[in-house]
């Protein structure tokens, strides 16, 4: 169990880091070559904060433990919104004005509602990974195409601006992005063998494993963007994070474990983590829309958005005997 535990507390960081420095060479290195910081911000950056679940559950599913996978997709999502929204908000209100976030939540809602849909026979086949996969595509696309017509008036661009390198050559950003893109694979093996042990060390099904200390391991570099920007006041910035993580995570996490090998949805998982994290997205919406001016996280609504995981995450636990145990061997 101490190898396990080693693994997985060695892999959370390598994971880290490893995100952290292909986001700095890719967004450099799209900066270097002309690319538009709010163009950066919402797919560079949303996809490199995004990286560790894409490669912790592309590599369960090519292990043959797609539980993690799944669980991993949907407890990062309600992490992002409960806990790294949460303590945000709590350390400093977030202030949403950024029309560019405005038109992100429907489409983070259609996005729920179709993964939700294909798992309804508690299955993702293959057909529905590469799906999700061609959806993700669409969605960058889109996403740089609205960037593109924004341009610098929206205040997200200028919130993106602050945070891309300015002065790093651009061997030293490619040098940067292999070495995440080098990291990443690695880390990833030594987290998901270490997962897999403590679940079956535990008697508890990786799905559960996926949704808790997984989703919160995956979910740091969220965690620190969001905090770095709420002290330097990038409101929009913290929040934008979040929603672009929250749909690559669906798009890309369940679409590449589903593509790599069919991905089985237990029941429970359908009727209990699926309408947590619907409930946690709208109550996002409603507190951060801003119906008659700009939206606000209060601390308030911070601390409701922490103690309402924190009794999710007791609620996974009481309730994961009723989950099948993954067989050893």
């Amino acid at each position: 169990m101490l190898i396990s535990i080693t693994q997985l507390i060695g892999g959370f960081i390598l994971l880290v880091w490893g995100a952290d420095r292909l986001v700095a060479g890719a967004s450099a290195l799209a900066r270097n070559l002309g690319v538009s910081p709010l163009i950066i911000g919402l797919t560079i950056v949303a996809f490199g904060t995004s990286a560790p679940e894409l490669i912790v559950s592309a590599t369960a599913a090519a292990r043959g433990n797609p539980g993690l996978a799944v669980g991993n997709a949907i407890g990062s999502n309600i992490a992002n919104i409960g806990l790294i929204l949460g303590v945000t908000a709590v350390i400093y209100p977030l202030r949403v004005e950024s029309e560019t976030l405005k038109r992100e939540y429907p489409v983070l809602m259609l996005i729920m509602i179709g993964s939700f849909i294909m798992a309804a026979d508690l299955i993702y086949d293959r057909t529905e990974g590469w799906l999700l996969l061609f959806g993700l595509v669409a969605l960058v696309i889109w996403m740089v195409r609205f960037g593109m017509r924004r341009g610098t008036e929206d205040p997200l661009a200028r919130e993106f601006a602050a945070e891309i390198p300015r002065d790093m050559p651009t061997g030293y950003a490619v040098l940067w992005l292999i070495v995440g893109l080098v990291v990443l694979p690695l880390s990833s093996s030594f987290l998901v063998d270490g997962a897999v042990f403590i679940a079956r060390t535990l008697h508890v099904s990786e799905a559960i494993i996926g949704l808790t200390i997984i989703a919160l391991g995956t979910s740091l570099p969220e965690l620190a963007a969001a905090l770095t920007s709420a002290l330097r006041q990038e409101d929009d910035l913290a929040i934008g994070n979040v929603i672009g993580s929250n749909m690559f995570n669906i798009l890309g996490v369940l679409g590449i474990a589903a593509a790599v090998h069919p991905v089985e949805v237990d029941l429970l998982m359908l009727q209990q983590d699926f309408p947590v994290m619907f409930v946690f997205t709208v109550m996002l919406f409603f507190m951060a829309y801003g119906i008659n001016g700009p939206g606000r996280i209060s601390r308030r609504s911070g601390l409701l958005l922490i103690a309402l995981f924190v009794s999710y995450q007791v609620l996974i636990w009481l309730t994961a005997h009723r989950i099948p145990v993954t067989p050893a061997g």
